[in-house]
């Protein structure tokens, strides 16, 4: 058999022209060979028959093989993103992680395969409602067996979370975890009951959500890092926090008495502040009047007894004149202030005698 080299090669050869085949009635002509022929060219150009073959066709199978190797050697090839950390599996086994950026290689299917996971996305799950998109706006729809909640002091509140996380270690969030978008949503649903019932319902839905959000994200980190999920929790936000409709009535009230409660609080504490100072003057005042009249009594006290030591000292040296003293200046003391009226009936006097008090006359002496 000879090859024309400016003929391109067949590996299958060349058909033959059959031009003494009969045709059948009617029957349309074919360019395909006979069956047989062709089976007896393939067992030729693999060797078969007597033992012959074609070696332009065994060098066309090794190219295939050839090739069809490359293109699975090929296959390993893989590009890792900035944002990206690439798993490679042997064997459905953990073997290495690539986390920097570029080309990489790694023995293709079924030796080893690749897991490229973005570690820099935040991620988003929602507790108590969820989201939906309409024609024209994106719509909102309550969870109510997610979003009611029972707080501390036995009040019901309906609230909704949106938790931030993303992926800190790709092969703890591949492994050691199942279903881990709805395992991080169970921890956070779980740790946000935990704190909301330990929490009153006025700070929750006034001014205490920062700190319940941040001891619901401390709490859920902490659990799950203690499943080694390889997950971070960016944050905890507390969109929404109110009373449960059933109860908005009581609860109404409850707030208008706390509000009562307050003004009379601060009515009171206004009243305080008035009678309280001006009692502390008046009893400051009383003290130092107190103190004075008790400074005046005993100055008092103890000058008379210095002026009684005195008198009787002079009383032991003479008697006589002493007492006679002593009665004119307590006369003195008894008639000075009143109106007096002299009677002498002695010598002819007609008894009344006018008196002229000299030391009221203006003047006069």
């Amino acid at each position: 058999m000879t090859n024309d080299p400016k003929k391109p090669k067949n590996p299958w050869g060349q058909a033959p022209q059959n031009n003494n085949r009969p045709n059948k009635p009617n029957a349309p002509q074919s360019d395909m060979p006979d069956l047989d022929m062709l089976m007896k060219k393939v067992r030729d150009n693999f060797g078969g028959g007597n033992g012959t073959g074609n070696p332009d066709g065994k060098k066309t199978i090794v190219i295939g093989i050839l090739v069809l190797v490359a293109l699975w050697l090929a296959s390993g090839l893989y590009r890792v993103e900035p944002s990206e950390n690439a798993v490679v599996q042997r064997f459905g086994d953990f073997n290495r992680t690539q986390s920097q950026a570029g080309m990489g290689y790694h023995i293709p299917w079924p030796v080893e395969s690749v897991t490229k996971i973005n570690v820099t996305e935040d991620r988003r799950i929602t507790i108590g409602f969820g989201d939906s998109m309409g024609r024209s706006s994106k719509m909102r729809s309550d969870v109510s067996e997610e979003s009611l909640m029972l707080t501390s002091d036995a009040n019901i509140v309906d609230i909704d979370v949106v938790i931030l996380w993303n992926i800190s270690d790709a092969q703890n969030f591949l492994f050691n975890i199942k279903d881990q978008e709805d395992t991080v949503k169970r921890v956070a649903e779980s740790t946000i009951r935990e704190v909301v019932g330990q929490t009153k319902l006025q700070p929750i839905i006034t001014t205490g959500r920062e700190d319940v959000s941040i001891r619901a994200k401390e709490l859920t980190q902490k659990t799950l890092d203690s499943y080694g999920a390889g997950i971070a929790i960016k944050q905890i936000l507390i969109q929404d926090a109110t009373v449960h409709p059933n109860v908005m009535e009581a609860f109404d009230d409850v707030v208008a008495a706390g509000q009562d409660a307050e003004r009379f609080q601060n009515e009171a504490n206004i009243y305080k502040n008035d009678i309280l100072p001006k009692a502390r003057g008046e009893a400051i005042k009383m003290l130092q009047e107190a103190k004075g009249y008790k400074e005046a009594r005993v100055a008092r006290a103890t000058g008379e007894a210095d002026r009684f030591e005195k008198l009787y000292t002079a009383y032991q040296s003479g008697k006589d004149v002493t007492r006679e003293r002593i009665f004119i200046e307590t006369m003195e003391n008894v008639f000075k202030n009143n109106d007096k009226i002299i009677i002498d009936q002695e010598n002819g006097s007609q008894g009344v005698m006018p008196y002229l008090p000299l030391n009221k006359r203006g003047g006069t002496q």
